[in-house]
């Protein structure tokens, strides 16, 4: 949401930017403020939870190394709670494998630093426009429960249940790569298409972003699933969700 497509009856969405380095949290909340997002700052993860208490935040712009509790701990945590904000990482440490830890911990994007502050905001932009999407209902006649292999897929609550009727926490960015592939079963998906299903055309994501993404879905599908293939890697293409989906 910007300022200028904001409707008008609308809360902005809050934003917490969450850095030890106050000239980091200074241009990058009045950057954010003078687009339309109300922004709250924090240098530490002390800070982060007093400004949590004073109400729900959309989106964490989470800076990783920080004293005290580090930001993939913070990360590590906050996504253990179900219905929990966006997380977008900042790292000094632009190495893949260090993108890839932010991303397998449960983060919907990564950036690394310094980033361009306009870059952060397409990014911003892209994450709770994924999640303000609308969800299908019963009311508009679609299909709102998926089933495959034993496990349900709800499109509304975003919640996923295992076999044994688990509820399986799921990132955003995870619950829209399953969505995807639910909505898509036994056809081939390249990463493209899947970058494009599952993180906005306008997302910067690189193919790698994907492969995590995948590979942490397979082991929260693995709870249950009786040890069977679920996702399946089909070599030089891509990926096929491989069990029946029905709908209820």
């Amino acid at each position: 949401m910007t300022l200028e497509a904001q409707n008008p009856t609308e809360a902005p969405a809050r934003i917490l930017m969450v850095d030890d380095d106050p000239g980091i949290r200074d241009v990058v909340s009045e950057f954010l403020g003078q687009h339309g997002y109300q922004v709250d700052t924090a240098g530490d993860a002390r800070g982060m939870e007093v400004a949590l208490a004073k109400g729900p935040v959309d989106l964490i712009v989470l800076d990783v190394m920080m004293p005290g509790e580090d930001g993939l701990s913070i990360c590590r945590r906050l996504t253990a709670q179900p219905g929990g904000p966006a997380i977008i990482m900042l790292s000094a440490m632009g190495e893949d494998t260090d993108r890839i830890v932010g991303l397998e911990l449960g983060a919907d994007d990564y950036l690394p630093k310094p980033c361009n502050p306009r870059e952060l905001l397409a990014r911003i932009r892209a994450v709770l426009r994924r999640r303000a999407e609308p969800q299908p209902s019963l009311e508009d006649g679609l299909s709102a429960t998926c089933h495959f292999a034993g496990w349900k897929l709800d499109l509304v609550r975003r919640e996923l249940r295992s076999p044994e009727g688990v509820i399986v926490n799921l990132s955003s960015g995870e619950f829209s790569l399953l969505r995807a592939f639910v909505e898509r079963p036994q056809r081939i998906l390249t990463r493209d298409q899947l970058l494009d299903m599952a993180r906005g055309r306008d997302s910067d994501a690189y193919d790698r972003a994907i492969d995590v993404q995948i590979s942490r879905l397979r082991k929260k599908l693995d709870d249950g699933s009786n040890g069977g293939e679920l996702i399946r890697t089909i070599r030089s293409e891509g990926y096929m969700f491989v069990p029946k989906v029905t709908r209820s």
